[in-house]
């Protein structure tokens, strides 16, 4: 049984599923999750939470994530990326200039308002929208707002002639639930074209990147040779962006018995969710009172 964080490098032609499966039979435990589900396409960064580190699961999908990927113009999909049956064909007959397609991207920055793919996992009316998809169904899908922190070009985008196509590299730093086809497709709204997501790799998820993670390759050759394990992280490293404070003795005991306190009972006033240490480990998360004024409470504990 394994306490903490493990980022894998998810290959392309898996699901987010099937890591999951493929990871508790290497490591012979049933209590693994992940922070963030990866399109079988894309290949990246995948964090998987084990034992009580699952207990994170919910705070860290909250997490930043980079992506890299590229996006072509002229022709969008009925998925939004290059898997998909092409829906409209627009030629580029002249190629759109890099300050143009900058000056989209930065409109497309900030907190900004999307409408996820029929060909994704959320959920509308219980079902989830590629089923609808896949049924040939028309359903309303529901409008989200998402932080795009940054969204960049890497390199001189590459205008193809014979295709009237171009294609441009692209970085995005984004928070939770955002589509990258999307925010492809909508760039190329931006630019009067029909557009797809043409390639995607997820280079960091809450501060994990490659290299710090493992192929299931490589962690089943290490379980199988009783090696180390150093892929895995102590549930602490995902606890870093938060506030702590160090207890012990009596509030040490309180704590662990999970009892709500005055918000100022450490010391410090308690005004947002703080992580308790003891002996350089995490014992719990504390935040205020959801409906008691002037209290804190346990959020997690460990």
């Amino acid at each position: 049984m394994y306490d903490g964080l493990l980022p894998v490098w998810k290959a392309a032609g898996m699901t987010s599923h099937d890591v999951v499966f493929k990871a508790r039979k290497i490591l012979g435990m049933k209590k693994i999750g992940h922070t963030g589900t990866l399109d079988p396409a894309v290949e990246g960064v995948l964090l998987l939470c084990l034992g009580k580190g699952t207990k994170l699961v919910e705070l860290l999908m909250d997490g930043e994530k980079v992506y890299q990927g590229e996006v072509t113009f002229g022709v969008s999909t009925e998925t939004e990326d290059a898997e998909g049956t092409v829906v409209e064909e627009q030629p580029v007959e002249t190629a759109i200039p890099d300050e143009t397609i900058d000056q989209a991207m930065q409109e497309l920055t900030g907190v900004i308002t999307q409408i996820p793919p029929m060909y994704s996992a959320v959920k509308v009316k219980g079902r989830r929208l590629y089923e609808y998809a896949r049924a040939g169904e028309v359903v309303e899908r529901p409008k989200r707002q998402v932080s795009i922190d940054r969204f960049e070009r890497m390199q001189p985008s590459i205008y193809d002639e014979q295709s009237k196509m171009q294609r441009t590299v692209f970085m995005v730093h984004c928070g939770k639930g955002t589509y990258i086809r999307t925010l492809a497709v909508d760039l190329g709204r931006k630019l009067g074209y029909p557009a797809h997501m043409s390639q995607l790799i997820r280079l960091s998820t809450g501060g994990f990147g490659k290299e710090d993670a493992v192929s299931l390759e490589e962690l089943a050759e290490a379980v199988q040779t009783g090696a180390e394990l150093p892929w895995i992280q102590p549930i602490e490293t995902g606890l870093k962006h938060l506030p702590r404070l160090d207890i012990q003795g009596e509030a040490l005991i309180k704590v662990r018995n999970g009892q709500v306190l005055e918000e100022d009972y450490f010391g410090a006033t308690i005004k947002e969710a703080t992580v308790v240490y003891n002996d350089g480990h995490a014992i719990a998360i504390y935040a205020p009172h959801p409906s008691k004024a002037g209290l804190i409470k346990p959020q997690k504990m460990f």
